[in-house]
């Protein structure tokens, strides 16, 4: 085990993460896992949670799967947006009881457009320690895999799913000079492929969806093919969005 000979206090001062990935302190593991293909998972993953005493999990059944799969048995925690107060809470007294938590999601990064920020503070401010296994988050795979710009980008996550709201978001970024990154469902794409044309211009911009799956695809062009690519197709699976900064004079070809 993790577990049993810390207990955590407030601290006054500047925290630091250095030395708390060891054995024999009670620590917050932030755990990445596979975006869609299970071989991404990392070895440092897999031996985390075999380690720990606790999974935390944004949903329990797809958590459960993942770790039969790795032959590894945990009890879990629920963790999502709709209880993260009440199960930061519970959480954190396991962490102060000695016991090791990791924190997993669906896919990818806790915290990026999931749930584990709240969960982050809270353990910073009681002086927790927290660590994170790092791994896949599709935003960064997608960037790089569009050809548009990544030394300087800005990561947006969801927008607001109300046309308003969303619109009032997109013309935020208008004037960025640096390469534009958004996360959206399947249900939303097309709208918000229209309102980021309508606000931003015929921007140079890429679609990715499937990464690291079977039907991975990353669509390049303006908005104005992307969209037309699109059609009378219904999207399916979550997208990520790249889009060009102000100003920006890359000169991409559409491709499938």
């Amino acid at each position: 085990m993790v577990s049993a000979s810390h207990t955590p206090g407030a601290s006054a001062g500047p925290q630091s993460s250095a030395g708390w990935d060891e054995p024999g302190i009670a620590t917050l593991y932030l755990v990445s896992t596979p975006i869609g293909n299970l071989s991404d998972i990392t070895l440092r993953a897999l031996e985390t949670l075999r380690q720990v005493d606790l999974v935390a999990s944004e949903d329990t059944r797809k958590t459960g799967l993942l770790l039969k799969h790795f032959g590894i048995k945990k009890p879990q925690i629920s963790f999502h947006e709709y209880n993260e107060d009440q199960a930061g809470a519970e959480i954190l007294k396991r962490i102060a009881e000695g016991k090791s938590v990791a924190l997993v999601t669906n896919a990818g990064t806790p915290g990026i457009s999931d749930p584990g920020f709240s969960l982050v503070q809270r353990a910073i401010r009681a002086g927790v320690p927290v660590t994170m296994i790092p791994g896949p988050t599709a935003f960064v795979m997608a960037l790089v895999l569009s050809g548009l710009p990544a030394h300087s980008f800005t990561f947006r996550g969801f927008p607001p799913r109300r046309p308003g709201k969303r619109r009032r978001f997109l013309a935020s970024d208008r004037d960025l000079p640096h390469t534009l990154v958004y996360y959206e469902s399947p249900h939303r794409l097309k709208a918000f492929l229209k309102d980021a044309l309508a606000v931003l211009g015929d921007r140079q911009a890429a679609l990715a969806n499937e990464l690291t799956k079977m039907f991975e695809n990353v669509s390049r062009g303006k908005l104005s093919e992307l969209l037309a690519q699109l059609g009378d197709v219904e999207p399916r699976g979550e997208y990520t969005i790249v889009i060009a900064g102000e100003g920006d004079s890359s000169s991409l070809r559409s491709s499938e």
